[in-house]
């Protein structure tokens, strides 16, 4: 076999146990330990993460991602060892102003997930108009598409209209959103700066987030109510293995960071091709753009990224995941409004990122 595929395939299954890691003890250990404990363990795998990072940067080398996979488990057991009794006064005063800077980027959060999805919806639409102009039959398939995903995202809010809008505020907010959305829609095709594929994006957006304001509420059931002591017979032990991830891990929760996570991989992608002139091939001057430096940054500290992100998500009680997403959904219209005011006409040449 060839050394390189067996290489590459270590490489890729140590970066998936990685984060099927992260994905069940952090969790795990705020179900079985305390907030305290989940808090002292993301904070280790934080500073890991960083660290990882840099060696990334400045090393490069792909036997990094499997030289990390054993350090997982370790900080999982100085964990629950640190808070195997009373924890050290230091400790404590550590995890609490780490849970308050988990508390503070929540917005900036909100504004990436924001941004990169309008981001992508623009470049998505970009790509759709370069496609029609090939040919009519590429129009008329883009057409369908596009009317699927309309037609997709009534659907989507329609069954989740009973749940996203069980209050008069959260109904009064889903009004709000989907009126502003339909006039920037009008807006943006009379004045030219907006395109079916783009709008349809945008429409898939809000319907997701609505659906996720209205997720059934018995899907936050408490994490610590299903653990149960390990037994001494490996089928009971598996089956309680098997139950504890169906009930602890919140299925909301991984639905958003999956979505959040995707969703910045993608713009990290698409930042730098924003501004670049076709005839602007050199590699090495695109990758001097302070664009293409912040993607290389964020790639490189994907895994911290994820482990914040992750964090952030578990900590958040119900109530206050609806209202975050309420949040999302206003900043990312509130940027599309203006987007479409401070761009220019179709028919200028500056607005080909978004129509030609």
């Amino acid at each position: 076999m060839n050394p390189w595929i067996l290489w590459s395939a270590l490489s890729h299954t140590a970066r998936l146990s990685t984060a099927l890691q992260i994905l069940l003890f952090l969790p795990l250990t705020l179900a079985t330990l305390s907030t305290q404990a989940f808090l002292l363990l993301s904070l280790l795998l934080s500073i890991h993460s960083l660290i990882h990072g840099t060696l990334i940067l400045l090393w490069g080398s792909n036997a990094l991602s499997i030289m990390q996979v054993p350090m997982h488990p370790f900080l999982l057991l100085v964990t629950f060892n640190a808070f195997s009794q009373s924890a050290q006064p230091w400790l404590t005063t550590a995890v609490y102003w780490w849970g308050k800077l988990l508390t503070v980027c929540g917005p900036s959060y909100v504004a990436m997930e924001g941004l990169s999805s309008l981001l992508f919806a623009q470049k998505a639409g970009q790509i759709g108009r370069g496609i029609a102009d090939e040919a009519e039959s590429y129009q008329f398939v883009i057409l369908i598409l596009t009317a699927a995903a309309f037609v997709a995202a009534a659907w989507w809010v329609v069954i989740a209209y009973p749940a996203a809008a069980a209050s008069p505020l959260s109904s009064t907010l889903l009004g709000v959103a989907l009126t502003a959305f339909l006039f920037l829609v009008l807006i943006g095709f009379r004045l030219r700066r907006t395109n079916v594929v783009e709008a349809s994006l945008l429409a898939l957006f809000l319907a997701y987030n609505v659906w996720l304001c209205g997720f059934d509420q018995t899907s936050f059931s408490d994490p610590a109510s299903s653990y149960a002591p390990l037994l001494s017979n490996i089928l009971p032990h598996l089956q309680t293995l098997v139950n504890f991830i169906t009930n602890t891990l919140p299925k909301p929760v991984l639905v958003a960071l999956l979505y959040r996570l995707s969703i910045l991989q993608v713009a990290s992608r698409i930042l730098p091709t924003i501004g670049a002139d076709n005839w602007e091939s050199d590699q090495e001057e695109l990758d001097g753009r302070p664009t293409s430096i912040m993607t290389r940054i964020l790639l490189t500290y994907r895994q911290l990224i994820f482990v914040m992100v992750y964090s952030h998500l578990l900590l958040l009680d119900p109530s206050s995941q609806v209202w975050w997403r309420w949040a999302n959904i206003m900043f990312t219209l509130f940027l599309w409004a203006v987007e479409l005011v401070v761009s220019p006409d179709g028919d200028d040449d500056s607005a080909k990122w978004k129509i030609d």
